[in-house]
């Protein structure tokens, strides 16, 4: 008696192993898109940091509470 194992010969996708430099690149590209991202809020919050006290060194506003 003969068994045909046609089946066995479909490679399955699950079974293979990660791809070192897939896996290297996709991490690089969410780092920098994360480095990005929080680099972009940082230079926002300098912005309104700066923006601050440039108003109050021109007297525009002031942290003194008028009586």
């Amino acid at each position: 008696m003969v068994l045909s194992m046609s089946g066995s010969k479909v490679a399955h996708a699950a079974l293979k192993g990660p791809s070192v430099v897939k896996e290297i690149f996709i991490g690089l590209g969410l780092g920098l898109a994360a480095g990005s991202l929080w680099k972009m809020h940082h230079w926002n919050e300098q912005r309104k940091v700066r923006s601050f006290y440039d108003m109050l060194e021109k007297g525009q506003i002031s942290v003194v509470v008028d009586e």
